[in-house]
């Protein structure tokens, strides 16, 4: 992934994440529930391309379809750190999406801590990674993962994360065409809400599973049609709250081979594992 530029606009990555395992521990007496899970960056990626402006205003030039600019992502992390930090400063907002919407691989989150960590920077804020990573909190609760920008174990709702060195890997990630509401998933009565809390040596240490993976197959039976394809490969569980499966593979060229079987009537991508967000370097650890 490259940053480029072109007549003043910008082009920034946002990648894609996926849990490794997502373990439903207990829930908060404001409703909340309490998570351990490892995410893993990928370089499956959105590109948000930004140009400074000469007011103050906000303006998404793509917006996507029935999204308000008052609801979308990318604008609402503008607007909350030009509130946060006074700034009088605009941007020009332009999203390619390539991060399939409500798959459970975070692309919203991403776009706007991309959006957060390059503001940082383009308007001269000089915040710290700390400061974003609460900012972010109060957009998703994937915020702050990207924002902290390396693979990480991450309990709580998500605020707490521990750096964590995965494998280099290739995984295949298909996406059935549901849209999973979050929200129906961790009301649904039969949601596993006790799993036993785990302290993160190593992957093979954990029993890696997704706790939510059983209420949206109920949910979606589409979903269980990927997922017992993709199964002819590998262990493959859902990401998130779904809708996306995913299973790793021993090579990129393995991975490349599944895609090529792929049924005509499904989507999916090859993709590989990340080591660290690329804007990383955009805040700083003090």
């Amino acid at each position: 992934m490259s940053i480029s530029v072109s007549e003043d606009w910008q082009a920034y990555p946002a990648p894609a994440k996926l849990n490794l395992f997502l373990h439903v521990v207990g829930r908060r007496e404001d409703g909340y529930h309490l998570l351990q899970s490892v995410f893993q960056l990928i370089d499956l990626a959105d590109t948000i391309h930004m140009r400074l402006r000469p007011d103050d205003q906000i303006v998404h030039h793509n917006p996507l379809p029935d999204v308000p600019a008052e609801t979308d992502l990318t604008v609402r992390a503008a607007r909350l750190l030009q509130t946060f930090s006074g700034v009088q400063k605009g941007v020009d907002l332009r999203v390619d999406k390539r991060i399939p919407m409500g798959g459970g691989l975070g692309g919203g989150s991403s776009d706007a801590a991309t959006v957060l960590l390059v503001l940082n920077r383009l308007w001269g804020l000089n915040l710290s990674r700390k400061v974003l990573m609460e900012l972010g909190l109060k957009l998703g609760a994937d915020v702050p993962f990207f924002i902290f920008g390396r693979n990480a174990f991450v309990e709580g709702v998500g605020e707490q994360m521990k750096e964590i060195e995965t494998p280099d890997c290739a995984y295949v990630v298909l996406h059935p065409p549901v849209h999973v509401s979050t929200p129906a998933i961790f009301k649904d009565e039969r949601l596993t809400r006790n799993t036993p809390l785990v302290k993160m040596r190593g992957l093979n240490d954990i029993d890696c599973r997704n706790d939510l993976q059983a209420v949206a197959l109920g949910q979606h039976p589409l979903i269980a049609e990927y997922l017992a394809w993709l199964s002819q490969f590998g262990t493959a569980r859902m990401t998130g709250s779904g809708s996306c499966v995913f299973t790793r593979c021993a090579s990129q060229g393995d991975a490349d081979r599944v895609i090529s079987r792929l049924p005509d009537d499904m989507t999916g991508y090859s993709v590989r594992s990340v080591k660290q967000h690329q804007l990383r370097e955009f805040a700083s650890d003090c």
